[in-house]
């Protein structure tokens, strides 16, 4: 049941403490907020990846090498692929070509093989960007696709809308976290950039209620999944006038702790 926000009346209670469901990073605007607003800022990640081991994989009854085509749509599943490869005793062939979803993602995995050009595709950040690469060795080639157990809806759907000879595998879970510490914690706001982050909120704290904690939200799926549960996003990113979540935060503090 969502919450009806036009009887929702903000009270712009004053903020001192927040807590972002992210692990801390080296560098970070909240860190400027922080000093300039003298808040109490903590970092907990609320979700974590854990590996499928060898043997639960061996159930799917495949192994790496068996496929000339590899997909990756991120850092962790060339990750958890070449973990898998290493703990299977699976040598990729020199032949093998990759198809990579961003730069960034093509970037990485060259931390695991030899990097050549004509073995590696790149595309800007969707499967689409891929099709022209991807449909040269559609009639001849088989295709890998390492995802978690969220899967890859986007990807699966393209290969096989255009019939491609294609598997994907779980090789990496994305879990929630203990949060069981926070149990007698509390914070004025509570920032989520994704579903998994509320979904891990309630897995931990089944009884969570809202009250005077302010949730700050990033995107539009993370926002449903918000309401969904009958919460009130009080800051929500990216808007017109917010586009990042520091942003937005910025903005409300200039309305909860007037200075």
């Amino acid at each position: 049941m969502a919450t009806n926000t036009k009887e929702y009346k903000e009270s712009y209670k004053e903020i001192k403490t927040i807590l972002i469901s992210q692990p801390k990073p080296e560098r970070s605007p909240y860190f400027d907020i922080e000093e300039k607003w003298n808040l109490k800022i903590d970092w907990r990640p609320f979700i974590h990846v854990e590996p499928v081991g060898g043997k639960e994989f061996r159930r799917y009854r495949i192994r790496p090498d068996e496929f000339s085509c590899i997909i990756f749509t991120s850092k962790n599943s060339i990750e958890h692929f070449f973990r898998l490869c290493e703990e299977m005793r699976c040598t990729m062939s020199q032949n093998t070509r990759y198809f990579c979803l961003s730069e960034a993602v093509a970037n990485y995995l060259q931390k695991f093989i030899v990097y050549r050009k004509r073995k590696v595709f790149v595309g800007v950040r969707k499967i689409k960007d891929l099709e022209a690469s991807l449909k040269k060795f559609k009639a001849t080639e088989n295709f890998l696709l390492p995802c978690s157990n969220l899967g890859a809806n986007e990807v699966v759907s393209y290969l096989t809308e255009n019939e491609y000879d294609f598997k994907d595998v779980v090789m990496y879970k994305t879990v929630a976290s203990d949060l069981s510490d926070l149990s007698d914690v509390t914070y004025d706001v509570l920032v989520f950039f994704s579903p998994l982050g509320i979904h891990s909120l309630y897995e931990n704290f089944p009884d969570f209620k809202q009250n005077e904690t302010r949730l700050a939200i990033y995107g539009k799926s993370t926002t449903q999944a918000v309401l969904d549960k009958g919460l009130h996003p009080n800051i929500v990113a990216p808007a017109p006038e917010t586009p990042s979540m520091s942003g937005a935060l910025m903005a409300y503090l200039k309305k909860s702790n007037k200075k």
